[in-house]
């Protein structure tokens, strides 16, 4: 599956990388010397179901080969973890370019069950998803943890009562998050649930318990085999950090034409027979004392934003590849609480000043090459990159952008604009905005923008949609959006025998 939204140059990659014999193509980019193809094959559980693409460290995305045998797994867990059957209705909010889409779809269809689609301009919206669920009486649906954040805070989120459970995956869930979604929806089971795209979507799952203290990732769905392991894979203690190898029926078969990084990451696994292999994750992890699996974070430089995963070494890459940048370096930094940003280091080749940069010219480069998730929110200029005195790249020296002055501007002229000003500067964590900046040019995202619906509904009374806030993302444009809106929802005087009604 390909995303018609990813840049045109990422497109031609995956299709290069993948070699398909057949595309359907409704509103893709030229993809043209595809020739269509109907050969004669006999298929295997062995043979690949689908290629997802996820990011790489090299420079391009890479595509991980799910076989059916694997897929087939998780799929068959799923529908008795969950007792599904023909009565339920799931919802299908996840774009197929991720493999999550692949349990919403194909689960629901083995057993006659209803997939109710969420309108792809309303995934990220938490009002217009609350709507659907209520309206459709859905039984099942998955979030990622900060799109369940905005959505609990959803006024209309309590109707979603025919909801049976929720999934939630792609990045860490906060105890807290976990236990308000179980109280706004008692009668509906919450469950943590992890994978990597090299394991068919979830390996390991756990249910919520009133009043959890700790989220973990938990223990291992069937079939499947979890060790956790020291540098000589040696298993640890309960208790002890170590690195996450998974192994089983959920393992994929590898990367699409890249046979070292698959040797590379799918290893030779001294627990099982003859052949077998298992995963290097990446993940810190460590057992707990009642056989769950609780996720600690990464040995590498992989990252999860807004449940993407996200390798920073192809962020920069895409940066170094414009000639006037001769290093970059990419991190995630929280300046501000509950606010991720991808800040960009870059530092200029010889004969350029850091000073000189077109700053403008490296975010339409990356905007290009990466998906808009991948884009970072800020392109810091440096001179050269800090080091450790044994000559290490010091992240940690790394200065924070400084957003003060890009964000200033022209003040609020009326009470509208002022809150708007402040919602944006809370959000961004600025200290200051000016009505004509752009809210998806200081940090802001999707997420962001639906937390930021949700605080204009609270403060305004106004319900003003996310798709409302993309096409006006300053708040000169959006205080008149908001005015129209409680303009045209406020009773109108009508004449009647002399009097005015209301």
């Amino acid at each position: 599956p390909i995303d018609p939204e990813l840049p045109e140059d990422r497109v031609r990659h995956v299709l290069d990388s993948a070699r398909p014999l057949l595309v359907l193509d409704d509103e893709l980019p030229e993809v043209a010397g595809y020739p269509e193809s109907d050969p004669e094959r006999v298929l295997s559980p062995d043979h690949a179901a689908y290629v997802i693409f996820t990011s790489g460290s090299t420079g391009g995305p890479k595509g991980v080969q799910v076989t059916h045998r694997s897929i087939m797994n998780r799929l068959a867990w799923g529908l008795s973890h969950f007792d599904v059957g023909p009565e339920d209705r799931v919802l299908l909010s996840t774009t197929a370019s991720f493999d999550v889409s692949v349990p919403e779809l194909f689960a629901p269809l083995q057993v006659g069950a209803a997939i109710v689609i969420a309108r792809p301009d309303g995934r990220r919206d938490p009002s217009y998803l609350a709507e659907l669920i209520r309206r459709e009486g859905v039984t099942g649906a998955d979030f990622v943890p900060s799109l369940l954040e905005a959505f609990v805070i959803e006024p209309s989120a309590k109707e979603c009562t025919s909801l049976r459970w929720i999934e939630v995956a792609g990045e860490a869930f906060p105890p807290a998050l976990a236990n308000k979604a179980a109280d706004l929806l008692p009668d509906c089971g919450v469950h943590n649930l992890y994978g990597p795209t090299e394991a068919s979507v979830e390996v390991t799952a756990w249910q919520h318990v009133p009043g959890a203290d700790r989220v973990p990732i938990g223990a291992p769905i069937w079939n499947t085999q979890v060790y956790v392991l020291d540098a000589a894979l040696r298993p640890v203690a309960p208790g002890v950090a170590g690195e996450l190898y998974l192994a089983g029926a959920g393992l994929a078969r590898g990367y699409l034409g890249q046979t070292g990084l698959t040797a590379n990451r799918f290893v030779a696994c001294p627990f099982g027979g003859p052949g077998a292999r298992m995963y290097r994750t990446g993940d810190l992890v460590r057992w707990s004392g009642d056989g769950q699996v609780e996720y600690l974070g990464r040995t590498d430089f992989q990252v999860k934003v807004r449940g993407f995963r996200i390798e920073l070494g192809e962020i920069e890459q895409a940066l170094t590849a414009h000639p006037d940048v001769d290093n970059a370096v990419v991190v995630v930094r929280e300046d501000s609480a509950d606010v991720q940003r991808l800040v960009a280091y870059v530092v200029p080749g010889d004969g350029t000043a850091h000073t000189d940069l077109d700053l403008t010219a490296l975010a339409d480069r990356a905007r290009e090459n990466l998906p808009e998730y991948m884009v970072p929110s800020a392109i810091v200029p440096l001179a050269e990159l800090p080091t450790t005195p044994s000559g290490k790249l010091d992240r940690r020296a790394l200065p924070a952008p400084d957003h003060t002055e890009a964000a200033a501007g022209r003040g609020p002229r009326n009470h509208t604009e002022e809150v708007l000003c402040r919602l944006f500067a809370e959000l961004l964590g600025l200290e200051e905005v000016g009505i004509d900046i752009d809210f998806f040019d200081h940090g802001g995202h999707s997420l962001l923008a639906t937390r930021l619906t949700g605080r204009i509904r609270n403060e305004l009374d106004v319900d003003v949609k996310v798709t409302t806030v993309f096409r006006h993302p300053t708040a000169a444009q959006l205080a008149v959006q908001i005015e129209e809106l409680a303009t045209s929802n406020r009773p109108r005087l009508r004449p009647q025998l002399g009097q005015m009604t209301v």
